[in-house]
């Protein structure tokens, strides 16, 4: 069996729900305290087994590329005025192979997936989005990796939302559940209206596909929204191999919408040595001043 060792994160988005803040700057950069959110995405990888990644960017994005870069000057100053803990957090970069390559116009995830065939060749790879960031003991790749390994078929993370919200999501219709978290599926379904989604478990930012989804890829009509829509391929692919779908049961930060990344910024703040005591004094001083507004 071949290893999963690459993973491909998509970022090449406009960003447009963080206007004006992402007029001129890369949306994978805004910060969680004080690290993007894209390093998030990495450091899982990272911790999943991934020894090479590929991210792609466009329009805009040179910053994602400069953040992982050296950066002798920068580096040189704070040795110089014996700053070494702010030299220690700057070196403390995930140990990976980065890559990366653009998508030259915005066609939907699936094109996006597509830039990356010459990457993957022909092995099983990951593909993480970088609105979701996931918290669990087991990094949600690395238990999609868990699954291939046992199953050798792609499979697709997903968790239940509200069924109001299915119209946001790609959507899974169920046929069985193989074991604990484990579904087999009749259908992908892309965005569908409440009245008509077959569940309410939705994908959620992290897929692990076998090679053969770029065939797919490359042959796909538009899909919702005039784009090439991954889960159209990932629905064609499931009717010549098995795409099974694991169900994830840990914490999922939205961070591509305004109060998904507030969520996040604060709890990750709650945990910051620098920062959490007086976060948490913060916090409780808003709290009596809401309470006394509420009275």
């Amino acid at each position: 069996m071949t290893k999963v060792k690459k993973a491909v994160i998509p970022a090449a988005g406009l960003g447009t729900r963080f206007l004006p803040a992402t007029k001129a700057m890369a949306k994978e950069m805004l910060p969680i305290v004080d690290k993007p959110t894209i390093q998030f995405i990495v450091e899982e990888a990272v911790k999943s087994g991934i020894e090479e990644v590929l991210i792609i960017t466009g329009r805009n994005k040179r910053p994602i590329e400069d953040h992982f870069d050296a950066n002798i000057e920068l580096e040189q100053h704070l040795d110089k005025a014996g700053k070494t803990e702010l030299l220690k957090v700057l070196h403390d970069q995930p140990d990976v192979n980065l890559y990366f390559v653009r998508q030259p116009y915005p066609k939907g995830l699936g094109h996006a997936v597509l830039q990356a065939k010459a990457f993957v060749g022909n092995e099983p790879f990951v593909v993480m989005l970088g609105d979701d960031i996931m918290q669990s003991a087991v990094p949600l790749t690395r238990q999609l990796i868990d699954v291939y390994n046992e199953t050798s078929a792609s499979n697709i993370a997903v968790m239940e939302v509200p069924h109001e919200d299915t119209d946001k999501y790609g959507v899974i219709d169920p046929e069985a559940q193989m074991s604990e978290g484990l579904y087999n599926v009749r259908q992908f379904v892309e965005k569908p209206k409440p009245e008509d989604a077959p569940s309410n478990l939705a994908i959620i930012g992290r897929y692990l596909l076998t090679p053969q989804i770029f065939n797919i890829l490359e042959t796909l009509e538009p899909g919702a929204g005039g784009e090439i829509q991954l889960t159209d391929a990932i629905d064609k692919l499931n009717k010549t191999q098995r795409v099974f779908a694991k169900r994830f049961d840990g914490k999922r930060y939205d961070v591509g919408s305004k109060i998904g990344f507030l969520e996040m910024s604060i709890e990750y703040g709650l945990e910051h040595p620098e920062i959490k005591d007086d976060l948490r004094k913060m916090i409780k001083e808003i709290g009596i001043e809401l309470a006394g507004e509420e009275e």
